[in-house]
């Protein structure tokens, strides 16, 4: 039997505001039956608080779904618009189409408004029947993801007047709609909305449906209202590419706004959809560390939710430890064939020294005193953390290996199970220490000094001391190949032997202090190289590599974040001249994307999808705000003074 395959998302329309999201057609049908570039299921669907609420919601008129010509996607809402070439035939001797239907979608958290414009350039009155299906199948988001068959659950009640109710013990639906004729299927596992509506001679007719929703049982809500971010100080026209970017990205940032039910002041960006609608550790950190130039808010948001989440025990089940900063959080264990995840889990092991970092840029950015102030219990924990457990096995490097069996096989930012490869494509065996994890922990160890000193608090010198000491064990122990070649292993893998490919991991020791000037100087060749710049953005790993594969998730496929956090490196280091292929490589990329850059993309310089790719993602989206710091301005975005 054919095993269950991830449902492809890249030819989908996705409308949504946190946390609710509907995945469609490019025709705006919603069928999760529907097979998806030979897959099997669809993620098409409406989904809240990770439970799909709808399943199926397409629209016919007079029994025939029309022509498709056009979708039209603007901040929350989308328009498809049909022809309805079978209504009205024959009246008139014009070949040109008479009647057509505007399929108009607005989505906010918790409701979805669903229009339907009916058009007419026929001069007589012409009624139809439109008709909308239903089905909801309750599906978590999980088993949508792996690929599982959508199966139908039955209504449980009957409609009542011109409304619906279902739901399962924490979510409800409720659907209203004025004027319709609402009816179910036999079994009950579909629902029939029908409106018999009369479009005037050159007129319009109009109808609609409203869906209301409540989940108890989700682990984090919509935030609360805010203003739009401003972006004029980016000098957004400094490139003709980056206005509508820009526009598109900080759209998608505002859509991501999400907070824990406890905490609603606590704002932070959900990874992305329709996967991670959720707080994940490294994800919020770093859009919100990219959005400093712009605001204060979400950097506030993060480190408090993240705080209030620290570790405070040692459970191997959970990742936990005494300080260690969360990965991810959800309604439920999260499974994924031999994986699976406890809702709340703390496999990363660079979230802690990332964590303290936020806190320095926030800090020097103008985050007021008193709210520094609250989190330095908070920070002298990450740093406990860093110099103690950071460490599993004594070598002086962060490390990790899970130990359960069922956890997170990598846990840096390339946490698929093959993206640890030497350069002959074999896969490292653990526990593993990253390049990258390394400049991290030398960076929190230095800027957490700082604010140690600042706030009269102790051990600043101990902690540069110890970063000094990782430095020069960093340089004795991680560098590959001679003179001009010489460039920074992957990893170290479980015996110390040097991962030897060349990926975008280099990139990420630009501006942390953890290498001198020189070397500094080697990287940015490296990064700037045909074997890592495709061209449209910063290759993963190098395609002269024996792993590389353009179109892997870890391992030669570009992701924006990545490219961004490598050009804010070289900018901070001085190099900024060696970003400008990366930038101009995104650029790119915004226009092959309409200026919505997926989570991913290959590698192989032309904008072929990744096809499972989240789109938004929100240190994609937040990639858009460092090229247009690079370019308006050419100053660090992650600030080291």
């Amino acid at each position: 039997m054919p095993q269950p395959r991830q449902p492809f998302l890249h030819d989908l329309v996705t409308v949504f505001a946190a946390p609710t999201q509907v995945l469609s057609a490019r025709d705006g049908a919603i069928d999760a039956t529907a097979a998806t570039g030979g897959t099997g299921p669809s993620a098409e669907g409406v989904l809240h608080a990770d439970v799909r609420v709808l399943s199926r919601a397409t629209v016919t008129v007079d029994g025939l779904p029309g022509e498709h010509i056009a979708t039209r996607v603007s901040g929350r809402e989308a328009t498809f618009t049909w022809l309805l070439r079978h209504v009205g035939a024959g009246r008139g001797a014009s070949p040109d189409p008479q009647v057509r239907l505007d399929r108009v979608r607005r989505v906010q958290p918790a409701t979805i408004e669903e229009r339907y414009e009916l058009s007419s350039v026929l001069d007589v009155p012409v009624t139809v029947e439109v008709e909308v299906t239903l089905a909801a199948d309750l599906a978590g988001v999980e088993g949508i993801k792996v690929g599982e068959p959508s199966v139908p659950r039955p209504f449980p009640v009957d409609p009542t007047g011109e409304g619906l109710v279902w739901g399962d013990d924490t979510s409800t639906a409720t659907l209203s709609a004025p004027g319709a004729e609402l009816s179910l299927t036999p079994g009950r596992t579909g629902a029939t909305v029908r409106w018999r509506v009369t479009v005037p001679a050159s007129g319009r007719a109009v109808v609609s449906w409203t869906l209301l929703l409540q989940d108890a049982g989700a682990a984090v809500v919509a935030a609360p209202p805010a203003p739009s971010i401003a972006y004029e100080t980016l000098a957004p026209d400094a490139d003709r590419r980056l206005r509508p970017w820009l526009e598109r990205s900080l759209a998608d940032l505002e859509s991501l706004r999400m907070a824990r039910p406890d905490a609603t002041d606590d704002v932070f960006f959900a990874a992305g959809a329709p996967w991670y609608l959720t707080l994940f550790g490294r994800d919020s950190i770093w859009a919100a560390r990219m959005l400093l130039p712009l605001d204060l808010g979400p950097a506030r948001g993060t480190l408090r939710a993240l705080a209030a989440l620290q570790g405070t025990r040692t459970d191997d089940e959970l990742a936990e430890q005494p300080g260690k900063i969360m990965h991810e959080l959800r309604r439920s264990a999260f499974a994924m064939g031999t994986m699976s995840l406890p809702p709340l889990y703390y496999g990363t092991i660079d979230a802690t020294p990332l964590w303290v970092c936020l806190l320095h840029d926030a800090w020097r950015a103008g985050l007021p005193e008193v709210e520094v102030a609250e989190l330095l219990p908070h920070l002298e924990r990450a740093l406990s953390w860093l110099t103690t457990s950071f460490d599993a096995d004594g070598d002086g490097f962060g490390e990790y290996l899970d130990v359960t069996g069922h956890g997170l096989a990598n846990q840096g930012w390339k946490d698929s199970a093959d993206s640890v490869r030497f350069a002959d494509g074999t896969v490292a065996v653990g526990p593993v220490a990253l390049c990258e994890v390394q400049g991290y922990a030398y960076e929190a160890a230095t800027s957490g000094a700082d604010l140690l000193d600042a706030y009269g608090r102790p051990g600043a010198e101990r902690l540069r001391d110890w970063a000094g000491q990782l430095a020069s064990r960093f340089r004795e122990s991680f560098w590959c190949g001679t003179g001009e070649g010489r460039y920074p292993a992957l990893a170290l893998d479980g015996d110390k032997r040097r991962v030897d490919s060349l990926t975008s991991n280099i990139g990420h020791l630009l501006g942390t202090g953890l290498l001198d000037a020189e070397e500094e100087r080697l990287v940015a060749e490296r990064v700037a190289s045909a074997a890592l710049d495709s061209g449209l953005g910063l290759r993963t790993m190098a395609a002269t590599d024996g792993g590389y594969s353009p179109l892997s998730y870890h391992c030669g496929s570009v992701w924006p974040h990545d490219t961004a956090i490598v050009v804010a490196g070289l900018v901070r280091a001085g190099l900024a001249g060696y970003a400008d292929g990366l930038v101009e490589g995104l650029l790119r990329a915004s226009v092959a994307f309409e200026a919505r850059l997926p989570e991913l993309w290959s590698g192989e310089g032309e904008p072929v999808p990744y096809p499972a790719s989240c789109r938004p993602q929100a240190w994609s989206a937040a990639a858009a705000v460092v090229v247009a710091r690079a370019l308006a301005e050419g100053q660090p975005l992650l600030s080291r003074g």
